[in-house]
Formats: C-alpha cells, structure tokens, sequence
C-alpha cells in the first residue's frame, strides 16, 4: 500500500479511501462490517463519510452510515488510533438537517457533535464542509448557464466563511477535530479559507474533495494545481462516475440494487448518449489491457499528477477487492495515450 502525506497535516494515508456512502440503503451494518474488516485489513486506514449518508439521501435513513462506522469502531476500539477518520457537516438545502440551514459556527458546533456521538469516537481527524453556502458549479451546474457568480453576494458569502472559520477554530482547539477539509469547492474557495485562516490565526485546510473521473475532468489541470501549490490534499470522490464506468448501466441495463435503480435527488445527470459513448470506447481500451473497466478508471485516476487518495466505494466485498486491486496496476504509456484520445473526443460527457 502506498502512503501519501495529507496535505500540510502531519497525516500519512493510504492512496486508496474507503467511501461509505452505500452503508445504510443498499449496505446492511454486516455488510459494512466487512466492507471495512477487508479494507483495514489490506491496509487501508483512510475512511471518508459524512453526516448526510447515506446516499440517496432521505430523512428516514440519514446518519445511519456514521452510525454504521460507529457500531464498527466500538467492536474494534483497537484499530481507531491508526485510522484517519473523516466526515462532513451538511450545508442547506435539506430541510430535516437543522431546518436546512446553511453551515456556521452555530451549526458546526451542533453537527460535530451529533457525528461523534454516532460515531461513537472523541474525535474527526478531517472534519469537512460538504459543500459551500453559495451555488457553485458542482453537481451538474458546471456547464454555461448554470451558475452565475455576479448573483453572489462576495462580501457576504466571506463573512459567512469567516464564521465558519471561527467555528472551526473552536473546535480544533476542544480536541474535537485534528483538521479539517473542503468538498464541492473551487479555486477561489480555496484561496479564501486560506487568506481567512491566516488573518484569524487558525489552521488551514488541509484537503478537499471533487467529483473527479475520466468523465469528469473539471478540476484537471486548475483546480488540482491550486492544491499542490498549496500544500492541500486533493481526494477524487466518484472515480467511476457514480457506476458508469464500469459499464454495467450500457444499453440502458439498471442491475437490480445497483445505485442508478433508486430515486436521484438530481436526476441521472450523469446519463448522456456522450457519457455511454466515451464508457463503450473506454471498456475497449480495458479489455485490450486485460483488466476491467472499473480497475482502468481507478488506476487512471491514481497517476493524475496532484491526486492523494482516491476515494472508492462498492455494495460488496467482491467489488471492493476489484477496485482496490485496480492501484498495483501501472497503465503503460501506449494505454495512457489512447485514454487521451477518448478525453479530446468527450471532453465533458455530461
């Protein structure tokens, strides 16, 4: 297993993430149990979840996945030391989370916790805001039209993030947080939690997390350079572009209990007649390559110059054992260039 640092954080993690998001709906808690039985076990101790899971989200099943993980982590109180823990406040937009409040000091303090109390823990090594108070172009507003930043109100979207700050900063000094981390931001995110930690005196950010995939390419090469310049961890969510990649939803197949057969809070934005197309040529460059669509999508994501660890989910053991063994692989330079060959043809699929 190869380890990276985390960003300016005194944290090595593995360079595969579990992602949990699957463990409350279409996970059962023994389900869960193995998942990360076999993960911790093959030497991954980066675990990333979030108050919201899990996903799709509803009312009926929010937070079960922490509880999930915190049911874990009581039968292995042995194994929480080497672990780096992380999960995410919700911000608005869900009306049985705090009345769909935006995130604040406030909120920060009452959502951490109710994450360590179902967790069953003391304290998050990265504690996370899982998406910005203000629209920005993630979850399909990243094409034109979708957003426009001069409806933002920047003074007041900054004093905002100065609250969060704050917030923050109160709880890494409680011992309640190590770090913390951004999700679902952009550059100018980034560079105004920076400017705001360093004027109020508190630590910065040490990653952030984006959608990235071969069908998502957005962060690629701006975003991710921001990142290294800045000392940030930079962790793809969704490498296989919610299943897609795989090539299980082809030809219109929706496998029963797979994640496209239940309701999407933003629809299947993801399918497009450009998304199956770039899919079809890259499960041909994989079957050249004798490996599997879903281990040519995560071994491309590993080699992007700037990534740290790539976040991984599955729905069974025999998945996880797929994907994970996707990272012994080294894509040889001839693969490499036919996947860009696929990239100038679909740039941006959906």
């Amino acid at each position: 297993m190869q380890f990276n640092q985390l960003g300016s954080s005194d944290l090595q993690v593995s360079e595969i993430c579990l992602g949990t998001m699957t463990f409350g709906i279409q996970n059962t808690q023994q389900d869960a149990n193995d998942q990360l039985d076999y993960a911790v076990d093959y030497g991954i101790n980066l675990i990333d979840t979030a108050e919201m899971y899990p996903i799709p989200p509803n009312e009926a099943t929010y937070a079960d996945t922490e509880r999930f993980i915190g049911n874990w982590l009581a039968a292995n109180q042995d194994k929480r030391e080497k672990l780096v823990l992380m999960t995410k406040i919700a911000g608005s937009g869900l009306a049985y989370i705090r009345d769909a409040s935006p995130i604040s000091s406030n909120t920060i303090a009452m959502a951490l916790d109710d994450s360590l109390r179902r967790l069953q823990t003391d304290y998050v090594d990265v504690y996370q805001l899982h998406w910005p108070n203000r629209t920005s172009p993630h979850f399909a507003k990243h094409w034109p039209w979708r957003t426009n930043p001069q409806d933002t109100d920047v003074e007041h979207e900054r004093e905002g993030m100065r609250d969060i700050v704050k917030g923050i900063g109160e709880a890494i000094d409680a011992g309640k947080i190590r770090h913390w981390g951004l999700s679902d931001d952009t550059p100018w995110g980034i560079h105004t939690f920076l400017n705001l930690c360093q004027e109020m005196g508190v630590p910065k950010p040490v990653s952030i997390q984006n959608e990235f995939s071969l069908l998502h390419l957005k962060d690629w090469p701006y975003l991710i350079e921001t990142c290294v310049f800045e000392n940030i961890a930079y962790l793809p969510w969704s490498p296989l572009a919610t299943g897609l990649l795989t090539g299980k939803y082809q030809n219109d197949e929706r496998p029963k209990g797979s994640r496209w057969t239940f309701v999407q809070r933003q629809g299947l934005f993801r399918n497009t007649t450009e998304a199956h197309e770039a899919t079809a040529r890259y499960m041909e460059i994989a079957e050249r390559a004798k490996i599997t669509p879903a281990q040519l999508a995560l071994a491309w994501c590993k080699q992007v110059p700037g990534v740290t660890s790539t976040i991984i989910g599955a729905t069974s053991v025999a998945q996880l054992k797929e994907n994970i063994e996707a990272f012994e692989i080294d894509l040889s330079e001839d693969i490499k260039r036919q996947i860009n060959q696929v990239i100038k043809r679909y740039p941006i699929p959906f």
